[in-house]
This record gives structure tokens, C-alpha cells and sequence, in this order.
């Protein structure tokens, strides 16, 4: 497969392109990673909303019936449901932990095995994750283990 760039001035959209034989399963895969790149997602900190990128997340979180968006520093109250946040997402960098957690696995730094069959997830910002022992396998696929 051959991969072009070409810059072009600022009064110009940029648009990706993809010239193919067949619309298969991994160009389709291709054009939902893209998309998801660009994906937006609404966060709120007290009255003030937030436009944010998918890229920026680190985690989310669902404490007492309310869902959080945790970025590098900051985190954000989500008026969505974890489930839908995790259809949003996709399969690709995101995975779910635990029934309370949605990790982006771009973000992990490392992972250590802990008690029970379960995993710890130190991510990026040193923020650790417990991974459900029922999530283990998933997260090994992923990361290709």
C-alpha cells in the first residue's frame, strides 16, 4: 500500500483521501481510527463545558451513577453513560477494566500482574488502574501479548 502526504496552503480543507480496489474490513478499520481521532466529547467542570479530543482522555470512571472524563490533569463530569462512551470509542485504543473503568491504552505506561488474577495499569500521568481479572485476557490481546 502506497502512503502520500501533500501539504497544501492554509485557505485550503484538509481531507484524507483513500483510493482502494475493495472497501474491506481494513480499509473500514482505517477510516474508524481516523474518525475516532477526531471524535469530540462534552466534559463539564462545575457550570462551564468543555469541548474535548478522544486523544486527550486518559480514563473514565463511573462513580454513583455519574461517569468522569479523566484527562492528564484535569477531569471532567460526562452527561453520557459508560456504555455509550464505550461504543463512542471503539475497539481500537480504548478497552474496558473493570465495570467502572474505560482505559485508553495509548495512555498505559506499564502493567504489572497484582493479586487475584488482576492487572495494575500505570498510565502515562502515574495514575494506576486495577484491570478485573475478567478483563486480563482482553487486555493482553490488545497489547499484543
Amino acid at each position: 500500500m502506497k502512503i502520500s502526504i501533500e501539504k497544501i496552503n492554509r485557505d485550503q480543507d484538509e481531507e484524507i483521501l483513500i483510493r482502494c480496489h475493495e472497501i474491506d474490513e481494513k480499509i473500514l478499520s482505517y477510516v474508524k481510527n481516523i474518525e475516532q481521532q477526531e471524535a469530540d466529547l462534552i466534559g463539564y467542570e462545575g457550570d462551564t463545558i468543555h469541548r474535548l479530543k478522544l486523544v486527550e482522555v486518559y480514563y473514565f470512571e463511573a462513580i454513583d451513577n455519574k461517569v468522569f472524563i479523566y484527562c492528564k490533569d484535569k477531569f471532567y463530569e460526562s452527561k453520557q453513560k459508560l456504555y455509550e462512551l464505550e461504543e463512542l470509542c471503539g475497539v481500537k485504543k480504548f478497552f474496558r477494566a473493570s465495570k467502572s473503568f474505560i482505559i485508553n491504552i495509548s495512555k498505559i505506561d506499564y502493567i504489572k500482574p497484582s493479586l487475584s488474577g488482576r492487572f495494575n495499569a500505570t498510565l502515562d500521568n502515574g495514575e494506576t488502574i486495577v484491570v478485573s481479572r475478567q478483563y486480563v485476557p482482553l487486555l493482553k490481546s490488545k497489547l499484543g501479548l
